[in-house]
Parts: C-alpha cells; structure tokens; sequence
C-alpha cells in the first residue's frame, strides 16, 4: 500500500522546511500527489525522488525555470538515468573543486616563500570560480543539442537518417586530412564506416569546449583515439593554406558571427582540389513547430533570429559563390509524424529563443494543447528542408 504524507511530515522526514517545500509547489516543481478531502495536500515516496533531483540540480547551479523544465516529465522509472546525470555533473563539480584547490594551494604557497602576490595566480583563480557557471551552460548547451537530435531520430519518416545521408555526401577518396568545424557531440562520425577513418588526420573542432570534450566521451575510447579534438573558432583559423582536403560545417554557418570571414578562412585552408561540405536548412524547416507555439502565444519566438536567413537553402548557393568556384546543392527529403507531447515538448524548450519566458509558468497547459492536437489528429506533420552544398575552388 501507498505511503502518503503531510506536507510537515513530508519536511522533517526530508531535512528541509515546511516554506521549502510550499515553495517549490507555488513553483510547479514539486506538486503533491493528492489533495485529501479535509484539504491537505498528501505526498508520497515518489515525491522524496523529485525533492531530490530538485536539491541536487540547485546545489549543481541550476536555476529553478531551468529544473522545471529538466523534471517536468520525470517519473519514478527515471530515476536511474536521472541518477547517472546526476553523477557526470558531480564528477565535472570534483574536478573544477580540485583545480580550484590546487591552485590556492599554488598561489598559497608562493606567497608564503617570496611574500610576493603572484597575479597570474589570482587570474588563475578568478577563471576557475567561473567555471562553475560555465560548466552549468554546457551541460545544457549539449542536453539542448541531443534533444533537437533525439526528436529527428525517433519520427523522421526518412528511415536513411540525417548524419549517414550526409556521410553518403561526402567522398573521402584520397583525402588525407579532413577538418569539421562546429562538431557538436560528434555523432556524424559514430555509424562511419572504420574504412573512412583509416590513414587519415581528422580534427573535430568546435567553439564550446564543452561539445569537444562531449564528443570525445561520445566516439569512445576507440573511435576518438582517430580524431584530434580541438576548440577553435572558424573565422580564425589557426592553420596554413590549403591544409586539409575536406572541410565539413554541419548546420554550422548560421552562427558564425561574420559568416564572409569565416569562408574566406575555409576557402583559405581548403586545398585547391579539396572538397567544402555545409548543410544548412531552408525557410519552410520544421514551420508546423512555430505556428503550433504561436497559436498558443503570439508572444513566443523560438530563435531570436530566423537562421535560414542568415545562411539557408534558399539563397546560400550565392553567399558561397564568391570563394568557391564550382557549388552544388542536394537536398535531404524527409518529414517528421509526432505522436507524443513530451518530445515535443522538450524540444521547444531547448530552443533559443524566449519560449522559457513564457512557457515555463504553463508549461502543463501548453502539454494538454498538444495532447489535444495530437489526439484529433493521431499526431502532428512537420515539415522539414534539409540538404547539403558541395564547394569546390
């Protein structure tokens, strides 16, 4: 039989105040799972599992908007892979304490035997203390990225997928050093075939130290001993001409800070019969996705920038021309059949723009507006245009 609890017995078995927890029920975080008939509001052994999650992320950095939307679909059958979460932010925690400690004991120790203040030291120190937020603004960075992923993986119609589509793009023949900028976790590289690795320098780069440090973790020990894994930025590559002999930027352009010097610095290290690969999408991507936000609040922008606009299918042919000679365009044919909230749901949540704002206070009606959705339909269209440019000089 179930075990339910006041709300004062349910603090003092946890530790916490009786505000803590009323708190984070005004907050959505931790409702009680039943409200008896003399009006108590009853909470049960689950609940110790939520408060848990809820007080470990707090203490890891997080803010309370950014655990609603990391708990809002848990349940008891979560608990171990919320648990190992848990675990990787800890282990990066330990390691930034550690650094943290060594270099007190360094900029300590030098203080001691020369009575001198070394600066480079306290510079040191000031870096490491920031880290703690950084550490937090990369795990989310790369959660957003495998929630954008996962949705295109579990309902895309296109059976081929996006990452081994493009792998089949692409042609390896003779090319002895490839570089891709903007590698995210690296997944393009994980189904590639071991043939396509072999006798070649690859470097996996990427702007967010983070992401390069998640696709070292993600190719695994194997794999990632064929890659070199570097953070750079493409707009300043720190490379001689003509170096490699491919060159890829997977839905990377779109971010590039200024996009004709980031070419011109491909163009640059590209070899005069070396092979440029960049996708990018088009006006129409994933449309049924904003109007189904904007039918539930005009207020709500997903991308505080369209970014095919900036670099899409539509017009990027002519953005490429005046650094590569010849351009080809290949577009990628496929749509996505929804058939559950929650995915969808998690994948607005991770996107750029200010849906936090306004969703994150309803985000259990915004679930009932996409059940309702889905259950006259049988689950949502979503229109995707995808496809790839191939540059040459």
């Amino acid at each position: 039989m179930d075990q339910y609890y006041t709300t004062g017995e349910f603090a003092r078995m946890a530790h916490v105040t009786i505000r803590t927890i009323r708190y984070y029920d005004k907050k959505g975080l931790l409702k009680p799972s039943f409200i008896n008939e003399s009006g108590y509001r009853m909470y049960s052994d689950e609940d110790f599992l939520k408060l848990q999650k809820i007080l470990s992320l707090k203490y890891l950095g997080f803010s309370l908007n950014e655990i609603g939307n990391m708990t809002i679909h848990d349940t008891s059958a979560d608990i171990l892979k919320s648990l190992k979460m848990q675990i990787g932010l800890v282990h990066k925690k330990m390691e930034n304490l550690e650094q943290m400690e060594k270099a007190l004991q360094n900029t300590t120790q030098i203080l001691e035997e020369t009575n001198q203040i070394d600066w480079t030291g306290i510079l040191n120190l000031i870096h490491l203390t920031d880290m703690e937020k950084m550490l937090v603004e990369q795990y989310k960075n790369g959660e957003n990225l495998n929630i954008r992923i996962s949705l295109h993986e579990q309902y895309s119609q296109n059976k081929k997928g996006w990452f081994p589509w493009l792998l089949e793009q692409m042609d390896f023949d003779g090319a002895r050093r490839i570089l891709e900028i903007g590698c995210g976790n690296g997944q393009l590289w994980e189904n590639a075939e071991p043939s396509v690795l072999k006798g070649k320098y690859i470097c996996l780069s990427d702007l967010s130290d983070g992401m390069i440090r998640d696709a070292a973790e993600n190719l695994g020990e194997e794999k990632a001993s064929c890659f070199d894994f570097r953070t750079l930025d493409c707009q300043k590559l720190p490379f001689p001409d003509a170096e490699y002999d491919r060159i890829i930027a997977n839905h990377v352009l779109f971010y590039v800070q200024n996009l004709s010097r980031g070419l011109q610095e491909i163009s640059r290290v590209l070899s005069d019969d070396g092979v440029f690969y960049c996708s990018t999408y088009g006006k129409g991507h994933m449309k049924e996705i904003t109007d189904l936000v904007q039918e539930f609040d005009p207020q709500i922008n997903l991308s505080e920038v369209a970014l095919y606009t900036i670099f899409g299918l539509d017009h990027g042919e002519k953005q490429l021309k005046p650094y590569f000679g010849s351009v080809e365009k290949r577009i990628y044919e496929d749509s996505l059949w929804v058939d559950r909230p929650e995915p969808l749901l998690d994948y607005i949540l991770s996107c750029h723009g200010n849906q936090n704002e306004y969703l994150y206070p309803r985000q259990r009606e915004f679930k009932e507006f996409l059940e309702k959705k889905i259950q006259k339909h049988g689950g949502i269209a979503i229109t995707k245009e995808a496809g790839v440019f191939i540059c040459r000089k």
